[in-house]
């Protein structure tokens, strides 16, 4: 049997990592300013994280939501204290797809309605629903086109209020900042707005902090640099620091009901452990603090460079927008400067390294940036 191979993949295969390093089966070091997708948040191979679960797999790894699992409550307190939504519940799933999926079908239970909307560029995950609010046709498929979604334009909220006026949307989704779209940051008086015409026309806001959560924009989630508290906030990635788990926020005027949701590995002993351990480090080595530290200080230096078109982002979610296509300059990155970066479009490169990230580092980073460009 081979594996489906719908990857295009590196000819690199990382055996072992710390911190912000990896290396290859051949010995090589690589800077990581990638964190695979923005998932490693505090790091590799961080000793409380690795010591913690292996503490916990000694015990039990796994039992379903049949029984009680006081890891469940003990993760719900500290996220609410992190967070600064202690008011909220949580619900674990598994990945980014499966928390956005769960949220846009809570939406519906709460108002009966079916419409979607979501924005241009926009990427919410590859499942059913989550797909569908996604921006890229060529990902949806037929089975799942009913899924009636309205895509509106960017920072436009008089498309919103025209959209929403007749009463039948069930929820806007929108990401704190636009990932896959090329690291765009919605206007913070565009978001409360939205909120506000969320409110008045009881359709639920869902914001997807899936990649720009869990500190890295150097807030514990990009939309409270606006100052609003949205009905449902979907979390993965950075949540268990490589360990899949993902989950969503719950406002308090969700009534929970038996059977409504569900989830055969969600909240799992492990899973609960991971993230745990990952809200403990976030406070004890004050990583949200460093991500915004560490990403203004990034940031900064790259604007400094001729070559680059434009600079976006907050903390250590950045995108560096360049004149010229980034293929080869970003292999060069890879295989010349042994550094991970990500990439979005034809221009952009994508920078979510570990929110671990040191002075230092980024600065070695810069150094071997300026060599390729």
């Amino acid at each position: 049997m081979n594996f489906f191979n719908v990857y295009p993949r590196w000819p690199i295969e990382p055996l072992r990592a710390l911190g912000c390093k990896i290396y290859d089966k051949e010995g090589k070091e690589y800077l990581d300013f990638y964190g695979g997708h923005a998932v490693i948040s505090i790091g590799h191979s961080h000793s409380e994280y690795v010591e913690r679960l292996t503490n916990q797999l000694r015990q039990i790894g796994f039992y379903s939501n049949a029984v009680q699992i006081s890891l469940q409550e003990e993760y719900a307190e500290k996220l609410g204290k992190a967070s600064g939504y202690p008011d909220y519940s949580v619900f674990m799933v598994n990945s980014g797809a499966e928390a956005n999926e769960n949220a846009l079908k809570l939406a519906s239970f709460y108002n009966n309605r079916k419409k979607m909307v979501a924005f241009r560029h926009s990427f919410h995950g590859r499942t059913a629903s989550a797909v569908r609010v996604t921006d890229i046709p060529k990902y949806w498929t037929a089975n799942n086109m009913d899924l009636e979604t309205i895509f509106l334009p960017w920072n436009d909220i008089e498309a919103v209020r025209e959209t929403l006026k007749a009463q039948d949307i069930s929820s806007v989704i929108i990401e704190g900042i636009q990932g896959i779209g090329g690291i765009i940051v919605p206007d913070t008086h565009f978001l409360q707005q939205l909120q506000q015409a969320c409110n008045e026309t009881d359709t639920v806001l869902i914001l997807d902090e899936i990649q720009s959560g869990y500190g890295r924009t150097g807030k514990f989630f990009a939309h409270q640099y606006a100052g609003i508290r949205p009905d449902i906030i979907t979390i993965a990635k950075g949540m268990g620091n490589g360990f899949p788990v993902s989950g969503m926020l719950i406002a308090p005027k969700f009534t929970a009901v038996h059977g409504q949701l569900g989830t055969t590995f969600g909240g799992n002993h492990l899973a609960c452990t991971a993230a745990i351990a990952v809200l403990d480090v976030m406070e004890k080595e004050k990583l949200v603090e460093n991500a915004a530290k560490t990403g203004s200080y990034l940031m900064e230096e790259l604007k400094k460079l001729p070559p680059i078109k434009e600079v976006r982002g907050r903390g250590l979610m950045i995108g560096v927008e360049m004149h010229e296509p980034i293929k080869s300059m970003r292999d060069k990155l890879l295989f010349e400067q042994h550094i991970f970066t990500g990439a979005t479009g034809t221009h952009v490169f994508r920078l979510l390294p570990p929110l671990c990230v040191t002075r230092e580092i980024a600065d070695e980073f810069l150094q071997r940036f300026k060599k390729v460009i």
